[in-house]
């Protein structure tokens, strides 16, 4: 009678353990379907369309989770993908104006460099990168300024969106409570 109690036991416990498993582990198949694990930080698309133009900024968004962000996690002064994972990449589909520079219509890499007070926006050519970890800044295309605002809202995930203007549109970039506006003027 022990042997047949024990044995029933190590026969429910394997059959846990391997249930457990198929729950959790996206590399054992169950019922044929292998479930990807989600991103920490997921992939987000902001867009403007108007009839004349297209702009897209594909970037991965990640959290504020209760950490301190610029100054700490993405430190003053040092070059940042702009978002998570992969580096953030732009396309507008006619040229525009950051700033009083102008920036021809195509796809670009979007880094930036936070500052307290001002965060320095740049376009580069170099595209499909991960992370800024090979940034190459002689692939720079355009660089601009623009001053830092504090939000009233506390953003959990870094945000990119587009908000119309009377000459274009301005590019939010916001994340905890640090905001800037990149303006961008085109002909609608």
């Amino acid at each position: 009678m022990k042997r047949m109690a024990l044995l029933l036991l190590a026969v429910c416990a394997l059959a846990t353990d391997a249930a457990t498993a198929q729950g959790t582990n996206p590399e054992v198949k169950k019922d044929s379907v292998v479930t990807p694990r989600p991103r920490t930080s997921p992939m987000a698309v902001a867009s403007f369309k108007k009839p004349s133009i297209y702009i897209k900024a594909v970037y991965g968004q990640p959290m504020k989770r209760g950490r301190e962000i610029f100054g700490a996690l993405e430190p003053y002064g040092q070059i940042w993908r702009t978002g998570a994972n992969e580096a953030t990449e732009i396309t507008t589909t006619k040229d525009i104006r950051v700033g009083n520079k102008t920036l021809k219509a195509g796809t670009y890499t979007l880094f930036s460099i936070p500052e307290k007070d001002k965060w320095k926006i740049i376009f580069n050519s170099d595209l499909g990168q991960w992370g800024a970890f090979k940034y190459d800044p002689t692939k720079d295309v355009l660089t601009t300024e623009v001053p830092v605002t504090q939000s009233a809202e506390l953003y959990e995930a870094f945000t990119i969106k587009f908000d119309e203007t009377r000459t274009g549109a301005d590019m939010m970039l916001a994340w905890d409570k640090t905001k800037v506006l990149v303006p961008l003027a085109f002909s609608k």
